[in-house]
Parts: C-alpha cells; structure tokens; sequence
C-alpha cells in the first residue's frame, strides 16, 4: 500500500485501463504502462535538451505529447503541468524554459515512480 507521499496514478484511469482488458489476458494494462514509461524517459531527454538550447517551442510540443499519454494512464499532476506549458506557448506569452523544465521533470519522475511500483506490482 503506497504511502501518502509516494506519487501514485488517478485510480480512475487505471481503471478505465483495466475495462479495456477485464480478465487481464491481453496485458493491456502493463503495455499501456511500459508505452508510457518508455515515451516519458525520451520525452525527459528531449525537455533537457529544449531547456539547453532556451526552446520554448520544443517544449510546448513536448508538453502537447505528453498531456494526453499521462491523463490516460492517471499521472494527473504532471498531465497539468503540461497543460500549463502548451498553454502559455500557444499563447506567445514569455516561457522561462528552465524553470518548466524543472517542473516537468520533477512530475515526470513522480509518474516513473508510480508507474514502475505498478509494473512490478
């Protein structure tokens, strides 16, 4: 059982997962996850690399990736730090690139953690 400050995933989207494969058979969950883990590990590479060179676009596209992958598999917290990025991208306000960065990845490594306690759960 996860402690209160251990990052979990939205129970809600783990169970909509879990509907699209009720008996677990097909491991639709587990493929979901391992989906999501491998993306989010590039996508962390890809943000340090934008907060390197200043881009505020690549990491509006980053965050515009990761926004609905994490909603789906319930990383809740880091889906809303990439809904705040793509936001005030579109919008042309100024982005201090790499202080976004240091949020995104600090929800993205919450969710790896909650997503790996699941995969070996």
């Amino acid at each position: 059982m996860p402690t209160p400050d251990e990052p979990q995933l939205d129970a809600l989207a783990v169970a909509r997962l879990r509907e699209l494969d009720p008996d677990g058979r097909h491991g639709v969950l587990q493929r979901v996850l391992q989906a999501f883990e491998t993306s989010l590990q590039r996508q962390m590479q890809l943000a340090r690399e934008a907060r390197g060179r200043d881009d505020a676009a690549a990491l509006g596209g980053i965050a515009h990736l990761l926004k609905s992958s994490s909603q789906s598999v319930g990383a809740l917290a880091l889906a809303a730090c990439c809904v705040e990025i793509e936001r005030a991208v579109r919008a042309g306000r100024p982005v201090d690139v790499s202080h976004e960065v240091e949020n995104l990845l600090t929800q993205a490594e919450r969710a790896l953690v909650a997503v790996r306690a699941m995969l070996q759960a």
